[in-house]
């Protein structure tokens, strides 16, 4: 069956994206005055770990994770962490934050001698994990809104978590396929 290509994305002039599930996240804030958004940053993210379809994610990213729930989440639930994106297993976009804000998704990072990149990016999370392959559908979707916020903002640099934080993380993982990006 060939794949069903997403609708085309729009960021509009309030950063969100449509069409476009929006569950908004407390874990932002304003980037400093002047910044221009000139980066993407791709993650990977499954919640309870190499899980896939469950609530987890956005419960994480709303600060609403359950401890007892998995013993993963003892560990992990008092983190104040968000993305601006999430690209689900079936290609099912959900927006946490605002472009114009800044998500808390880089940590401790530089890329090119510039430090702390949540300041000037914008993150998307793939749910996935470093141990398997993405799916269609979320590479569709992943380029679809890249183009929409190529438009919308001076994008220079398009990088995996693992770039701008080596040795401390290796996402989007040795599954993700970079050559699909740049063929598209």
């Amino acid at each position: 069956m060939p794949q069903r290509l997403p609708s085309p994305i729009e960021i509009d002039a309030a950063g969100m994206a449509h069409p476009c599930q929006i569950i908004l996240s407390p874990n932002t804030d304003a980037r400093p005055e002047g910044t221009d958004i000139d980066m993407i940053v791709i993650h990977n993210i499954s919640l309870p770990p190499h899980q896939f379809g469950g609530q987890g994610i956005m419960q994480l990213f709303t600060n609403r994770l359950d401890p007892a729930e998995h013993p993963y989440y003892a560990e992990i639930a008092h983190l104040k962490v968000s993305s601006h994106f999430l690209i689900r297993r079936d290609g099912e976009l959900i927006q946490f934050a605002s472009c114009h804000q800044r998500a808390w998704h880089a940590g401790v990072s530089s890329w090119q001698g510039r430090e702390r990149c949540n300041d000037f990016s914008i993150g998307i999370e793939l749910e996935g994990c470093d141990e398997s392959a993405f799916n269609d559908a979320q590479y569709l979707t992943l380029q679809a809104l890249i183009q929409a916020l190529q438009q919308r903002y001076p994008i220079r640099h398009i990088v995996g978590h693992s770039d701008i934080a080596p040795g401390r993380k290796t996402d989007p993982g040795p599954f993700f396929d970079w050559q699909r990006l740049s063929s598209s």
